[in-house]
């Protein structure tokens, strides 16, 4: 029976390597959300509170629950950045590498485009540029492969919603063109 110190030990894909540079600590993310949440935490007591957060002779108001909400999101936030500052945290604990935010913007970015071209060029479309970009980039497939799966996708899911099950997706201009 082999002994734990005899385990061979497979590389961690998704740890950071060595040589990548860090991008931003822990402690300095940690403290960008907790500012994040306490911004939005006042935009939503100070709308709700326009909107009317009172108790009303019929009942509550319609911002009542969520402007409390708010307060409590507000003292979390206020909270945790409490314990930052009081805590001696490690400010050079790394959250993030150079290599670790590119992979994560290789999906990041398409995705975020993908959502945009939806609006303008429809939902079948935008999945085709979508695939067959991750496809080829991201994935290393064969340039005539990729277009050739994203195709045969886009035609199968256009099928399958707006012929067989009749669902309203998001048209463009290719699908105007066809009478769709």
């Amino acid at each position: 029976m082999p002994h734990l110190e005899d385990e061979i030990v497979v590389d961690d894909p998704t740890a950071p390597a060595a040589s990548s540079p860090p991008v931003s600590s822990t402690r300095s993310v940690e403290i960008v959300v907790y500012l994040l949440l306490l911004a939005l935490a006042g935009l939503m007591g100070f709308d709700n509170w326009r909107t009317g957060m009172g108790w009303a002779s019929d009942g509550p108001q319609a911002g009542y629950f969520p402007f409390y909400l708010s307060v409590i999101l507000s003292a979390a936030s206020l909270w945790g950045l409490g314990a930052i500052f009081l805590t001696r945290m490690d400010a050079g604990e790394t959250f993030v590498t150079r290599d670790q935010l590119r992979r994560v913007m290789q999906v990041f970015v398409p995705t975020f485009l993908f959502c945009l071209f939806t609006q303008w060029l429809g939902l079948y479309v935008a999945s085709f540029l979508l695939i067959a970009g991750f496809m080829w980039m991201v994935g290393r497939i064969a340039a005539w492969k990729s277009p050739l799966v994203a195709f045969l996708f886009s035609i199968i899911m256009f099928v399958t919603f707006d012929i067989a099950f009749d669902v309203i997706m998001p048209k463009g201009p290719l699908e105007a063109f066809f009478g769709y």
